[in-house]
């Protein structure tokens, strides 16, 4: 078995997890949502946009884009009381957005090969080495992708049970291979 099979199987399951995820969330109240927390981005509606923005910034990163910016997603987002015009405004629109990101994810992952695991791939940093341009390899960053999700996913469950909801997600892997999926 090459290496691109688990990487597939990874993000199948990240995809997975999502839509546990966006199907218990769907059930909370707009003020639920939005409920301060101390873990995570603040919220369960701020978690939710930061774990798509990640999946998002990096698959333009490894398409090409080495200073991707989600949209709606700029430090003067919100100008008075304006949110800017591509700003995920719903949690159907949240929904949308993300069926379509997960598309084009299952595309690149489809035409993946084993020789393009090695290829390094350059991002300008916005985190601790900001405006840095580093460069890291494919594999690395798919591999990434799938843990900063699953650790991104343990919070949003923690912030689920302390809301109270009655459809907590089981996140693991071995529960999706025993569904069958």
């Amino acid at each position: 078995m090459d290496a691109v099979v688990p990487i597939r199987r990874m993000h199948q399951h990240r995809c997975w997890v999502n839509a546990k995820l966006l199907s218990a969330a769907s059930e909370l109240s707009v003020e639920q949502l939005r409920a301060p927390f101390e873990i995570g981005q603040g919220s369960v509606w701020q978690t939710l946009l930061h774990l798509m923005g990640a999946e998002y910034v990096w698959l333009e990163t490894v398409l090409g884009n080495e200073s991707p910016v989600m949209p709606g997603d700029l430090p003067d987002e919100l100008v008075g009381n304006q949110l800017a015009e591509d700003s995920v405004r719903s949690f159907e629109d949240l929904r949308a957005r993300w069926s379509e990101l997960d598309a084009r994810w299952e595309t690149f992952l489809s035409e993946l090969q084993p020789i393009d695991l090695a290829k390094q791939i350059f991002k300008v940093s916005t985190s601790s080495v900001g405006g840095q341009r580093r460069a890291t390899s494919l594999m690395d960053i798919l591999l990434h992708v799938c843990t900063h999700a699953h650790y991104t996913s343990a919070q949003l469950i923690n912030m689920l049970r302390q809301l109270g909801s009655s459809e907590l997600p089981d996140p693991m892997m071995i529960t999706m291979a025993r569904e069958g999926t």
